[in-house]
């Protein structure tokens, strides 16, 4: 395997020194041993998306890793729960040092083009049709929660036609602070309900109609909510998060998964 590259050694120690601190076994005790190990499959899905390499088979030819195109392809599928696991813990670590401002804002993610959507067959029982600032498309919506500092706190992914009002509330419960999100996200119970004295409050984003009626300091806190925009914009232009090209569930998964590690180990 090639392993001269500079940009891939390094996320291969940090994904070395990840494993070993949250003592993951990766490695099977009987039965045949992986072609590549496991910190490289890792290493190598972080590499693909933090370099904007749109295909596997481009990873393939650039490390030949000693094991068949096809191989490459499962391995990179095989550790989504670890994918998972890492992602959890390092939100997790997030909480304990989170701006107590946070931010819930949800944006599109297009399985396909609009065009292909009825010969789209692998996210057909995922996938739906939505609506976002460029219109129509189908897919998937995926939610996600900063803080203030653009930390990653919470990640949800649902139907393009999901309700983002009952996502808010799941991936968010363990969390406290003074959340700003669109109109969207909020209703006069659902903020109630939501409401911990001395812990936990909601603030939407007032209308156009209202802002004269807002203090300064909550037009100041509401225009803070634009910062979220930019993880979406980065995540999408800068680590491949939108795809097409995955030709089972789990790869979109991985893509997506990996996208996100690559982003918050940045």
């Amino acid at each position: 395997m090639n392993t001269s590259i500079k940009p891939y050694n390094f996320i291969l120690t940090k994904v070395t020194f990840l494993i070993k601190q949250l003592n993951l076994k990766l490695r099977k005790h009987t039965g045949r041993p992986l072609s590549i190990s496991p910190e490289n499959v890792l290493a190598l899905g972080i590499f693909k998306q933090k370099q904007n390499i749109k295909t596997i088979k481009s990873v393939f030819e650039i490390f030949n890793p000693g094991c068949s195109y096809k191989t490459l392809v499962v391995l990179l599928k095989k550790f989504l729960f670890s994918i998972t696991f890492i992602l959890s813990v390092i939100m997790k670590e997030n909480h304990k040092f989170a701006h107590v401002i946070k931010h819930t804002d949800s944006t599109d993610i297009p399985v396909c083009l609009n065009k292909n959507f009825k010969k789209h067959k692998v996210m057909k029982g995922l996938a739906s049709w939505g609506y976002s600032g460029k219109g129509q498309y189908y897919g998937l919506r995926m939610n996600i929660t900063t803080d203030l500092i653009g930390r990653l706190l919470a990640v949800r992914f649902t139907s393009a036609n999901g309700d983002d009002r009952k996502t808010f509330t799941k991936m968010n419960e363990n969390i406290h602070g003074i959340f700003v999100t669109d109109s969207g996200y909020i209703s006069a119970d659902m903020a109630k309900k939501f409401f911990i004295e001395h812990k936990r409050i909601l603030f939407s984003k007032p209308r156009a109609n209202m802002k004269k009626l807002a203090t300064e300091l909550q037009n100041k806190l509401y225009d803070t909510r634009v910062q979220i925009e930019k993880h979406f914009r980065i995540l999408k232009e800068f680590y491949l998060l939108i795809t097409s090209l995955p030709r089972s569930i789990n790869g979109y998964l991985a893509n997506y998964l990996f996208a996100l590690l690559a982003y918050v180990s940045s």
